[in-house]
């Protein structure tokens, strides 16, 4: 035996005996799950769920849905790129040949963004986005505020401004708990809403705008951008505000990242 291939099976001795879990439908409902990288048990919305394909391939399981068992690993990109450096995957599963896509972390990211779209397209036919600079600064202004103001990428810094000086006034100090999400373009957002030229739009209360933040924030946690306290509003992605107390409660069901609850 090579030290090569000594060394894997040694190392996937040493894993933890739970690394995999049981595969969907099976074990503990919201049982904890063991990263293979920080070998530390957690919990499941705090990680990535992997599966092997029956022709090798190592995929993510961002949905926590795929058959068979699965390895966990937490949900950042340092932590995805250390796990494929070392060969962890293969370990896990006891397959030297299985496949691992060396842009895995860069696949997993498409995968969040695409996750955030499809987000704003059911928080659109939920009736909880405003789109439009006329009809966001009144949404603001409104006795009921908004959850969250929405940027273009390519939106002007102007247009960011004036709508950032109408949440100050709105929110004064309170500013922080208003997140500003300008991870998609133009072009993205009007896919995702079925509409043209949106560069402005706003989240206001209703049974998907949760769901959405949650999206929002697992991609930025991904890319190790955890949203933190800052001037919402005014500047784009890399300052994002906090997300609202209640940003996880109305539509909790929908942004599970972990196991359904049969377990798995």
């Amino acid at each position: 035996m090579s030290a090569t291939m000594q060394d894997e099976t040694q190392d996937a001795e040493a894993l933890p005996p739970d690394v995999l879990d049981a595969g969907v439908g099976r074990g503990r409902a919201n049982a904890e799950r063991t990263c293979l990288v920080t070998r530390q048990a957690g919990n499941p919305d705090r990680m990535i769920r992997f599966a092997l394909a029956p022709d090798g391939q190592v995929v993510p399981d961002l949905r926590a849905r795929l058959p068979g068992r699965g390895a966990w690993v937490t949900a950042t990109r340092a932590a995805v790129a250390e796990a494929v450096k070392k060969r962890l995957f293969q370990r896990a599963f006891r397959q030297k040949d299985a496949h691992v896509a060396p842009d895995l972390a860069d696949v997993i990211e498409a995968g969040l963004r695409d996750d955030l779209r499809q987000g704003f397209s059911l928080a659109n036919k939920g009736g909880c986005v405003v789109t439009g600079f006329t009809k966001v600064e009144s949404a603001v202004d409104s006795e009921t505020g908004v959850k969250a103001l929405v940027h273009a990428s390519d939106a002007s810094a102007d247009g960011r401004r004036k709508l950032g000086q109408a949440l100050r006034r709105r929110y004064g100090d309170a500013i922080s708990r208003i997140p500003v999400i300008d991870d998609l373009s133009g072009v993205e957002l009007d896919m995702a809403l079925g509409r043209d030229h949106v560069i402005h739009a706003a989240l206001v209360a209703g049974a998907g705008t949760a769901g959405l933040l949650a999206r929002w924030r697992r991609l930025h946690a991904f890319r190790g951008e955890a949203a933190t306290p800052g001037a919402a509003g005014t500047v784009p992605t890399g300052t994002d505000a906090a997300l609202p107390d209640d940003a996880v409660q109305d539509d909790a069901t929908a942004l599970r990242t972990g196991p359904p609850e049969a377990g798995g």
